[in-house]
């Protein structure tokens, strides 16, 4: 015990900037795991406060899952939320990776910031706004795209009613807002690259993309594999804000934009179920954790100084 103190006061500077998170997390992320008991209980609402309530609902077992599995719609949003997602890993991550690439090797720093935080502004936009963005240029009357295809003869395409554009557009913006941001980190790794072997590489006669492929790449391997991995957790979960906000709730286009948060949220909001909501999150949150202790198993198999545990 007194070895433990020792310690607390040896690292008290560094605990004490960890502090902050960890109450963050204790409150935030730790502290709600109680409430998970909603998902085997018919919750009722009851003056004397959540907890109360939560206590005298009645236990009704697996019955909220069922919600998810019953339904006509359980494959159709199952399967929007994998793809959609399988599409936002692997295509941002080869855009995010060459953006670092790109920004790394621009002579002109200033520039490079310049660059770097307008690929970054988008992110901190909410999807309200970026929905009213997509609007602007979606609109039927007034919106951008129907004024050019007007120009060329062409007729208006009534954007909110056509679901076969939206698996496009819904991917180019959740792209167009995240790249930026993600890039950052591969940014940040690629600086930390020692610069003698470019130096070497050059004096070998090897070309940019050379340097790129057989130093950069294998340099960033591990950060990408992490990131990939961090990613794999959150494959059952949805973007609630795109998926709700940009198609604007339009109801022609549920077969290409209904996913499990989507779905979830109009299920809350026509019945009220609580307990039908935490079942959905819960299993979400075991599915994500089983997917990202596979496939560390998988990477520990095959190189384990990459693995993330």
């Amino acid at each position: 015990m007194a070895a433990f103190f020792r310690n607390l006061l040896k690292n008290k500077v560094m605990l004490f900037m960890v502090l902050p998170g960890a109450l963050w997390f204790f409150f935030f992320s730790y502290m709600p795991l109680v409430g998970t008991i909603a998902a085997f209980k018919q919750y009722r609402f009851s003056r004397e406060g959540f907890w109360a309530s939560l206590a005298k609902s009645e236990w009704v077992g697996w019955d909220n899952f069922k919600f998810l599995f019953s339904t006509n719609d359980a494959l159709l949003i199952t399967r929007n939320t994998l793809l959609y997602n399988i599409a936002f890993i692997f295509i941002g991550l080869v855009l995010s990776v060459a953006m670092a690439v790109l920004l790394s090797e621009l002579v002109n720093k200033r520039l490079a910031k310049v660059y770097q935080t307008g690929m970054f502004l988008p992110y901190f936009l909410s999807w309200v706004i970026v929905g009213y963005f997509a609007f602007s240029f979606l609109s039927m009357d007034r919106g951008m795209f129907n004024q050019i295809i007007s120009w060329f003869g062409g007729d208006p395409i009534q954007w909110y009613s056509e679901a076969k554009y939206w698996p496009y557009i819904l991917i180019f913006v959740s792209l167009w807002k995240s790249i930026g941001y993600n890039s950052v980190v591969y940014l940040a790794s690629i600086m930390g690259i020692d610069k003698s072997l470019y130096e070497a590489a050059m004096i070998d006669g090897a070309n940019k993309w050379q340097q790129v492929k057989n130093i950069t790449i294998p340099m960033l391997s591990p950060i990408i594999i992490i990131m990939t991995l961090l990613a794999v957790g959150k494959i059952f979960y949805a973007d609630f804000g795109l998926f709700y906000q940009v198609p604007r709730d339009s109801g022609p286009l549920y077969a290409v934009t209904n996913v499990i948060d989507t779905y979830v949220y109009r299920g809350l909001k026509t019945s009220g179920e609580i307990g039908m909501s935490t079942a959905a999150g819960l299993y979400q949150s075991v599915v994500g954790f089983a997917l990202v202790m596979v496939s560390n198993y998988v990477v520990r198999k095959i190189d384990k100084d990459s693995a993330l545990f």
